[in-house]
């Protein structure tokens, strides 16, 4: 079974929305990519850090999705990262309320030695430091290589995170942020541009407007399932990259045609995740509705056209 390395947060989030508003509850870059992933078939290892705060049942709902939790520092005595959001009306746009790193400040990933040789490699978003950190510790080189980042980034640590794109083969990113990234408005403009800072594949994520893949000349879109309810976006992006990454990792194939189909089912995991708030839809899915889902999903994209031919 192929191995997958994710990185990234391990927290706690606060969150509004016009449907209502949560307490603390679980969420975390790497803790919505590990969930997802974990309906398909490989070996997932989160590294992150969490404190003396972090709950029991959230350790061993992860532990139940058969994700290695050697990576998963406890820092005695500290607190777990926690983020409070409030999402406005069309739930496309968001004000943070309140960002406390707390053990995430003097984070140090350690990647454990039975994944430094890793198939893929998820960098969820964290500082791009911490993300080439864990890149300079495999000791076989991946056969793939995700890294998801944001606008954040892009404004404070812009020379570090230009470094670990160089070391990667897909980035996924949103739209608004693409187009910061590169100083284009036309997304395959942008796309062309980050190509030239490293990544082979560019994945721009459209949230309810679907998934855009490009890959130099070629171009693959996946639209977003239209649903009846969406409560909370939030993890939505990080659940996509899960579905992509776990579906890549399983097939053992990084073509631009397999890639297809991974940006379709990172579409399909990430369709859940906003079906309730934070990791609570995630927690409770069953392999029968992915599939299930998976079936729209083909109905959805799936069409025969009669070409005229040409006289």
């Amino acid at each position: 079974m192929n191995k997958l390395l994710i990185v990234g947060t391990v927290a706690y989030d606060a969150i509004e929305s016009p449907f209502g508003k949560t307490d603390k509850i679980l969420g975390g870059a790497a803790t919505y990519i590990g969930l997802s992933a974990s309906f398909f078939k490989v070996q997932s290892a989160i590294v992150s850090v969490i404190g003396e705060d972090f709950e029991q049942e959230h350790i061993d709902l992860l532990k139940s999705r058969n994700i290695d939790l050697t990576g998963l520092e406890t820092v005695k005595g500290g607190k777990t990262f926690f983020w409070s959001g409030r999402y406005h009306n069309d739930l496309n746009s968001r004000d943070t309320l309140v960002t406390e790193l707390n053990v995430l400040a003097d984070f140090n990933p350690i990647v454990p030695e039975h994944f430094k040789d890793a198939d893929v490699v998820m960098l969820g978003n964290l500082h791009p430091i911490v993300q080439s950190g864990v890149l300079d510790q495999m000791t076989v080189k991946p056969k793939l290589v995700v890294l998801d980042t944001m606008n954040f980034w892009m404004d404070c640590a812009l020379p570090e995170l230009l470094d670990v794109m160089k070391r990667v083969d897909v980035i996924t990113i949103n739209d608004e942020e693409a187009r910061q990234l590169s100083g284009e408005y036309s997304l395959v403009k942008a796309a062309a541009k980050i190509h030239t800072m490293g990544p082979q594949y560019v994945v721009i994520k459209k949230g309810e407007h679907g998934a855009l893949l490009f890959n130099n000349k070629q171009v693959f879109f996946a639209p977003a399932l239209p649903l009846e309810d969406v409560f909370d976006p939030t993890g939505a992006g990080d659940t996509f990259a899960g579905g992509f990454a776990g579906y890549i990792a399983q097939s053992e194939n990084v073509s631009f045609e397999n890639m297809k189909n991974g940006i379709i089912y990172g579409s399909n995991m990430a369709s859940f995740c906003v079906e309730k708030f934070g990791t609570e839809r995630m927690a409770s899915l069953r392999k029968e509705e992915v599939l299930e889902r998976l079936q729209q999903f083909r109905a959805l994209t799936q069409f025969d056209i009669a070409l005229e031919e040409e006289e």
